[in-house]
């Protein structure tokens, strides 16, 4: 009776929009009671739409009423919370549409905390009491609320199904192992379980690994991102201030040239003045000596004409006028072409160099290379035929079998001197030059070889100039009879892994990526290089005592799929 005087208290003072006790309750003119926030909250939705309405009984509202604290209801549930409320308000929680509710429960259910695979039935916490405090019951597994606890049952047979059929791949009830699945490979639910959960772990744990791998690989590409933008932004900051001192500097020029020509146009127009007033100056004095011969010529008095003609001064040729010689007015049309033709040639520069620019711009790529291949159907994909150089192997090798294999013999052979050719170590490098993404695989057998690549230019030098893995031109995996050893630039690095007579060796030239893996029934990896190559490569071996041998191996080549 207390309980459900307490349930009934409950009900009385929730707030029908929080369904919680009310908080600074108010009662609004329909006589509905809500928290304070709770109402202004609801009401806030509906100034959009000019009316307020009561959540409950829908009376609308034309003026959103004024609200103010219940005291008198505010005391009651303060009160009512000191007595119990509040620990009834925690305890126990309706069930709502997306929740377990309690199947014992009657009326309004309570949301159930868990569910009994024996019982199938949830219950919540009143009703699971029993499962805590009475023997058996304490036996049966509880698990967290589920509404499918029917799917637990055999429709055949309406027993519970705690076995299960590994050849049918379902749960079965214990019935049903004496009839359809009599003969099958069945195990307990519980021990499928176990296998499936581990085999479950197992697979959270690479999918945990590719995760990470691939948030490495995110990360790798974002630090690309930011290279590519800091690249391109220090590439066009610089082309700027490079263009800008280019402009600069024809500006420049223009201005010296439109100087020089303003000035040497002073100083001619000056010269020219200067010969042009002195002739003015002579005009003048010719006019005027004109002016006096013309008026003695007008004298009637034979004396006087006579008296002053002998006072008549001598006339002197111009000093200006016959090296006067005025050329076609070519003046600076020369100055004109020597710039029209400057502006032509730096057109042609412009041109062909702009052409180069915009062929770096493009060639700019990212390589973002495929995924390396994991089977060796998939390495098989990017086979490719290796076939030795003769020329390049050392007087005591034999190349052999179309030019795959090569052994170590008692005595040189019959090889021409060639410049090629391996003198310090028992080496050979394959005729194909590699780039792109390329598989091939070496069998061998001996106490000891190397598998190499290389760039041609290994040939040129001596020593360890020319030894695989003992210069920055060669990549060199060593193989004997139980270890392995890795070497670039004469620094050697022993690396554990299964031995096997066959190593694979796959290439993607412009990713950077070298692998080499142990062949047998299945592919392991033995060493991977991640690196930038600069040049093609070769294929290589290195044998050592004799009648040790190796062989490029002749590979089905699959078809990659579109």
């Amino acid at each position: 009776m207390e309980q459900q005087a307490i349930q009934l208290d409950r009900e009385t003072f929730s707030c029908p929009i929080c369904l919680d006790i009310l908080k600074d309750p108010v009662a609004i003119p329909c006589g509905h009671s809500y928290c304070m926030k709770c109402i202004n909250d609801h009401w806030d939705q509906e100034d959009q739409k000019g009316i307020h309405s009561c959540p409950q009984c829908r009376k609308a509202f034309t003026l959103r009423p004024d609200l103010e604290k219940n005291t008198m209801l505010a005391g009651l549930v303060e009160q009512l919370k000191k007595t119990g409320l509040q620990a009834a308000t925690a305890d126990h929680c309706y069930a709502g549409p997306e929740d377990v509710a309690c199947d014992f429960c009657t009326g309004r259910k309570l949301k159930a905390i868990k569910s009994c695979l024996i019982c199938l039935v949830s219950y919540c916490e009143k009703h699971l009491q029993p499962h805590y405090e009475v023997a058996p019951l304490k036996k049966h597994k509880l698990v967290e609320p589920s509404k499918n606890l029917q799917e637990n049952i055999c429709s055949q047979h309406d027993e519970v199904m705690k076995m299960f059929c590994r050849t049918d791949q379902k749960s079965i009830c214990s019935l049903c192992l004496l009839d359809e699945h009599k003969g099958h490979d069945t195990v307990s639910a519980a021990a499928e379980r176990t296998e499936r959960q581990r085999e479950l772990e197992e697979r959270r744990g690479n999918i945990q690994q590719m995760i990470q791998d691939q948030e490495k690989d995110v990360k790798l590409l974002q630090q690309e991102v930011e290279a590519i933008n800091r690249s391109a932004d220090k590439t066009v900051e610089d082309s700027e201030e490079i263009f800008t001192k280019l402009i600069r500097l024809l500006q420049k020029r223009s201005s010296e040239a439109k100087q020089q020509i303003r000035s040497q146009q002073e100083t001619e127009v000056s010269r020219v003045k200067d010969v042009q007033e002195k002739l003015e100056k002579e005009i003048t004095e010719l006019k005027r000596k004109d002016a006096e011969l013309e008026q003695l010529s007008h004298t009637e008095d034979h004396n006087q004409f006579l008296l002053n003609s002998p006072r008549l001064p001598t006339l002197s040729e111009s000093t200006h006028s016959s090296s006067i010689n005025i050329r076609p007015l070519r003046h600076f049309e020369d100055v004109t072409a020597a710039v029209s033709e400057l502006r032509g040639k730096l057109l042609d520069v412009l041109r062909d160099s702009w052409t180069d620019i915009s062929l770096k711009v493009t060639e700019v790529d990212v390589l973002l290379s495929e995924p390396e291949p994991t089977t060796r159907s998939e390495f098989l994909k990017y086979s490719c035929e290796i076939t030795l150089d003769p020329n390049t192997a050392h007087s005591y090798l034999l190349i052999s079998e179309g030019d795959r294999k090569v052994t170590v013999m008692d005595e040189p052979q019959s090889y021409s001197s060639h410049p090629d050719r391996f003198t310090d170590y028992c080496q050979v490098l394959s005729n194909e030059s590699l780039t792109g993404r390329c598989y091939w695989e070496v069998a061998w057998r001996g106490s000891e070889i190397y598998v190499a690549v290389a760039y041609n230019n290994i040939k040129a030098g001596s020593g360890n100039e020319r030894k695989f893995g003992g210069n920055d031109k060669s990549w060199a995996l060593e193989c004997s009879q139980n270890s392995f050893k890795f070497g670039h630039n004469n620094i050697w690095t022993s690396i554990s892994g299964p031995v096997s007579s066959r190593v694979g060796v796959y290439l993607d030239h412009e990713a950077g990526i070298l692998s080499f893996y142990s062949v047998s029934e299945s592919m392991t990896l033995i060493h991977r290089v991640q690196t930038r190559f600069t040049q093609p490569l070769h294929a290589g071996v290195w044998i050592f005592d004799y009648g040790n041998s190796a062989e490029f191996c002749k590979l089905e080549k699959k078809t990659v799929q579109k």
